[in-house]
């Protein structure tokens, strides 16, 4: 069940990315050409936040239940925090997460309720930018956290 779930959360990882993206883009766009805010932009909006979820669930599961080293780094949050590698998984991994699909929601529902267009693509940029950034540092790329495979079989 482990490796099932481990590849499901590897692989969404990109629909978050994709997703992510191009609700950036489309906010961006839309708020600097000042354009109504369309059907596609809520709907690639509700994409980006539903991925993150997803990720969300897939992660807690692993966290809370299937992966070993999660398992390891919160048996002993201690000895955790003095090694770089359970610290980031136990730590800094899920904790970063958890902010980032926190600001993709609350992007999503700001920018729902603003009145003004522009303003709802200003917010969405915001919001799912700062969240985009979160995810794109906390991906294991090996750059400055552990190194993990881009793509899971």
């Amino acid at each position: 069940m482990y490796d099932i779930v481990l590849a499901l959360h590897s692989w969404s990882r990109w629909l978050v990315i994709i997703f992510g993206l191009i609700a950036v883009y489309r906010a961006f766009v839309g708020w600097q050409n000042r354009r109504p805010y369309l059907g596609a932009d809520n709907g690639m909006a509700a994409a980006f936040v539903g991925s993150m979820h997803l990720q969300l669930l897939l992660g807690l599961i692993l966290y809370f239940g299937l992966s070993p080293v999660a398992k390891a780094a919160t048996q002993s949050m201690g000895a955790a925090m003095k090694n770089p590698e359970l610290r980031f998984w136990g730590v800094e991994h899920i904790v970063t997460m958890v902010l980032a699909v926190i600001f993709a929601q609350v992007g999503r529902s700001i920018s729902k309720k603003a009145i003004n267009p522009v303003s709802k693509h200003k917010k969405a940029f915001i919001w799912f930018t700062v969240a985009l950034v979160l995810v794109l540092l906390m991906i294991p790329w090996g750059i400055w956290n552990p190194e993990r495979p881009l793509f899971r079989l």
